[in-house]
C-alpha cells in the first residue's frame, strides 16, 4: 500500500483497535497529517502485521502484544527506541445476542461451561493462543473441548463469528468483544485463570519520521488517551 507525506500510518492489533479509532481526531491534531489506519489485525499468513512489515511496507507506528513487539524489535522490523506500554488487556467470553447467560464466574462454572458448549470460537489473538494452549489444559478438559473449538480465521474477530450463529461460545480480549454487534453477555474469565496482556507501540523501522512516531506513542501512553483507552474495555497502562 503506498503512502504520501501527507499520512501517518498505523497497524495495531485488534485489542488496541477501538482505543485508536477513537483518538484519530488527536492524532491528527497532534501530527498535522491524515491518519491511515493500514491494519487492525495481526492475523496469519501474508496479510499478517509481521509479513507486511517484511515485504517493507512503509509504516509509522505499530502496536501490538508486548511479547509481539519484542519480537519485532529482535527481527530489525521495529525500532528498540521508543517503545513504550500503552494499555493492558483482559479476556472474556460472549455468547449470540438472546442466547442465555453462561456461568463462568468459577472456575468449576468455567469448566462446565465449556464442557457442556458445542462449539466455541477463537481468533489468532494472544487470547486464542491462551485458549488452546493452556486454559483447557490447566482446566484438565483439552481432550473434550479442543475438538469443539474453532479458529475464526483471517484476522476476525471471535464474536463475528458467534454473532452469525456459528458457534455457541467466543473467546477474545475483551476490547475485542465489545464492539460487535450481534453478541451479548461479554463476561471476563475468572480472576484464577484470567491472562492479562500488556500491549506496546513502537516505532516502525520503514516510519519516515522516527521523532513525531515517538510523540504520538507518547501520547498514547499519557494520561490524556488514557480515557479512551478505558472506554475501550482496556486498562491504560498510566495510573
Amino acid at each position: 500500500m503506498s503512502a504520501t507525506s501527507n499520512d501517518f500510518r498505523v497497524m495495531t492489533s485488534g485489542a488496541f483497535t477501538a482505543a485508536h479509532l477513537a483518538l484519530i481526531p488527536q492524532l491528527e491534531r497532534l501530527t498535522r497529517k491524515k491518519i491511515i489506519t493500514a491494519s487492525t489485525s495481526i492475523g496469519k499468513g501474508e496479510s499478517s502485521i509481521p509479513n507486511r512489515l517484511k515485504r517493507g511496507e512503509v509504516v509509522d507506528i505499530v502496536i501490538v502484544s508486548d511479547a509481539v513487539l519484542r519480537q519485532l524489535i529482535a527481527d530489525g522490523l521495529v525500532l528498540a527506541e521508543g517503545h513504550a506500554l500503552v494499555a493492558r488487556s483482559t479476556i472474556g467470553m460472549a455468547v449470540r445476542a438472546g442466547a442465555p447467560k453462561p456461568d463462568i464466574s468459577t472456575i468449576d462454572a468455567l469448566r462446565r461451561t465449556l464442557l457442556e458448549a458445542k462449539s466455541i470460537a477463537y481468533s489468532a489473538s494472544v487470547s486464542g493462543q491462551y485458549l488452546t494452549t493452556e486454559l483447557v489444559q490447566r482446566l484438565g478438559i483439552a481432550d473434550q473441548v479442543l475438538s469443539k473449538c474453532r479458529f475464526a480465521g483471517a484476522g476476525e474477530r471471535a464474536g463475528a463469528v458467534v454473532a452469525r450463529g456459528e458457534a455457541e461460545l467466543g473467546f477474545q480480549q475483551m476490547s475485542e468483544l465489545l464492539p460487535v454487534p450481534g453478541i451479548a453477555h461479554i463476561t471476563p474469565l475468572p480472576l484464577e485463570v484470567q491472562k492479562v496482556t500488556s500491549f506496546a507501540a513502537g516505532v516502525a523501522a520503514s516510519c519516515p519520521d522516527a521523532a513525531l512516531a515517538r510523540s504520538v506513542i507518547q501520547f498514547l501512553s499519557a494520561p490524556e488517551a488514557a480515557q479512551a483507552i478505558t472506554n475501550s474495555g482496556l486498562e491504560p497502562s498510566v495510573s
